[in-house]
């Protein structure tokens, strides 16, 4: 009976704060909003807006980097997919880049600007011998004005999540019989994938993409700490528009919100074109009867965008632990001077607070995220149901439609209705943004179990919910626990949210990392993000060792 409510509650949870937001920022755009003395619709704001010096600067700045990253990401792990699939490669690789999913994108930020900055890890470990500096280039590399480190640490952190959907959903394409099929027809590895495999695993892949370019086209944190200032992307802007002390500049920031959401479903509207292009680009090298053969070079560029993207995340969070441990360390020195704890114990007393409403929030918002999607999967079972392409539409809903666009609006009920900077609220809204990871993670797991098992159990007397508890839910109990990792994990990196909801008052560890990022100390900002960076690994630790733990006894409930 119970688990009936599951979808009700899924779509009220998931679709409601997203319409309520849309329409508190729609209202205010066009004039509307008692509170603040506008009761009369009005296209002053949005003209006002429209006359903003270099806006178009920061349309561009939010819709080029948001296509650029998908478009490099996909390809990636397409290519890599293509290449290697099947191969001790992949194994490896995949190995090596899954983790990074569970790296907060503001502490993948901050260990890219500390590798690449002119005074950075790289420029130390290259000079002054291959370079002569001994003081840092004159050079603009971070918050650079064409937003490459933007886009750079964007497809560091898009490349493991793509890949990730790729292999959930590479099962339900003949991946290796296909192959073999077009490599007797004389077609190279990669042309065989694109013109048999592609097509089909693209489709189960597409919202995923949908949601890249939408966090790609709307970002903050990462924009904050990598992106150029002058000016900023749109999204940055809304963000220090909305924070304006004068109230009614939540009039313009609203209209500015909506400009987002339109470029945002440009972006994505300009990617649905590029998807025919390429569609036709591809039909027609097939019907030519074009076979690439000499594909390696591809597969190795694949293989370079993997390795690489692991190879900077990695490095740069090894360089903000190093940081949040030296002492004096000048340029051009690869290494610290001396290692002290100075930073840490600085920065121990500020810390505790947002450490505590991190936790806390994070995990309140992942288990109930957890029990929503339990009860969703068990009601599938009842009902021989399972979620189809209009259920996942609404399971992308929150990660499509720009975040600015409806937090903004949601904001803003939740000051009329006395609820902002309340930590019911701000569970709330980091549930919507968590339900949707811990459902994907954790649906192909319970989808893939063998109900030969509940059939032994029915057999043997046991009702549905004896069952469920006894057989079920024991031997998923690991792959519950690195959903919940993942949702975790999530809640752990949200900014945006958190930012807005918590009003100042809520503050978390993401909050205050980027918070960091204008002051330049980098021994400060080692701290939080390296904290930022070991609470999600925390979660998945658990996740492994608990269930080890459990079973320790039944060694086939170990894997």
């Amino acid at each position: 009976m119970l688990a009936r409510l599951g979808p009700p509650l899924a779509i009220l949870l998931l679709a409601g704060p997203i319409l309520a937001g849309l329409a508190g920022t729609l209202l205010p755009a066009f004039g509307y909003l008692p509170a603040l003395g506008g009761e009369a619709f009005t296209l002053a704001h949005v003209m006002q807006l429209l006359s903003q010096p270099g806006l178009t600067a920061s349309v561009l700045l939010s819709l080029i980097p948001g296509l650029i990253t998908a478009a490099i990401s996909l390809a990636t792990v397409a290519l890599f997919i293509a290449a290697f699939a099947g191969s001790k490669t992949f194994s490896r690789i995949q190995h090596l880049v899954s983790p990074l999913l569970s790296v907060p994108h503001a502490a993948a930020a901050f260990g890219l600007a500390f590798l690449i900055a002119p005074s950075g890890m790289l420029a130390r470990l290259v000079s002054p011998g291959l370079t002569g500096w001994q003081q840092p280039p004159d050079l603009l590399i971070v918050n650079d004005p064409l937003a490459i480190s933007m886009m750079a640490g964007l497809v560091m952190k898009e490349i493991p999540f793509l890949l990730l959907i790729a292999l959930a959903a590479l099962p339900q394409v003949d991946l290796f019989r296909t192959r073999r099929l077009a490599a007797s027809l004389g077609y190279g590895r990669i042309a065989g994938f694109a013109y048999g495999i592609w097509p089909p695993l693209y489709r189960q892949i597409r919202l995923a993409v949908f949601a890249v370019i939408a966090f790609s086209s709307s970002v903050v944190d990462v924009a904050i700490i990598l992106g150029p200032t002058t000016p900023a992307p749109l999204a940055v802007r809304l963000l220090h528009w909305m924070n304006d002390p004068e109230l009614s500049m939540r009039f313009f920031a609203s209209a500015g919100a909506l400009l987002q959401l339109a470029v945002t479903a440009a972006a994505i509207l300009l990617w649905i074109g590029l998807e025919r292009l390429g569609a036709w680009l591809r039909d027609h090298a097939c019907a030519r009867g074009l076979r690439f053969r000499s594909d390696a070079w591809a597969g190795r560029a694949a293989f370079a965008g993997m390795f690489l993207a692991a190879l900077f995340t990695f490095a740069g969070l090894a360089t903000l632990a190093l940081w949040s441990v030296a002492g004096l360390w000048q340029f051009p020195n690869a290494l610290p001077d001396s290692f002290v704890l100075k930073s840490w114990i600085a920065a121990a007393p500020r810390i505790a607070g947002p450490l505590g409403v991190t936790l806390l929030v994070a995990t309140l918002s992942t288990l109930i995220a957890v029990a929503l999607t339990l009860l969703c999967l068990v009601n599938e079972n009842r009902t021989g149901r399972i979620a189809g392409r209009r259920a996942m539409w609404l399971i992308y809903l929150p990660l499509i439609v720009p975040q600015v666009a409806f937090l903004f609006g949601l904001q803003l009920l939740f000051v009329v209705t006395g609820t902002v900077a309340s930590l019911p609220a701000l569970v709330l809204v980091h549930l919507v943004f968590v339900m949707p990871y811990v459902f994907l993670s954790l649906a192909d797991p319970w989808r893939a179990f063998d109900p030969r098992f509940e059939a032994v159990a029915a057999g043997l007397g046991k009702s549905r919910l004896q069952t469920l508890v006894s057989v079920r839910l024991p031997m998923l109990l690991r792959a519950i626990l690195v959903a919940a990792a993942v949702g975790f994990a999530v809640s752990i990196g949200l900014y945006l949210p958190t930012v807005l909801i918590g009003a100042g008052r809520l503050e978390t560890i993401t909050t205050e990392a980027v918070a960091l990022a204008s002051g330049g100390n980098r021994r400060i900002i080692g701290v939080y993000a390296f904290v930022q960076m070991v609470l999600p690994a925390i979660g998945f630790a658990v996740a492994t060792i608990l269930p080890a733990l459990i079973f320790r006894h039944r060694r086939a409930m170990r894997v």
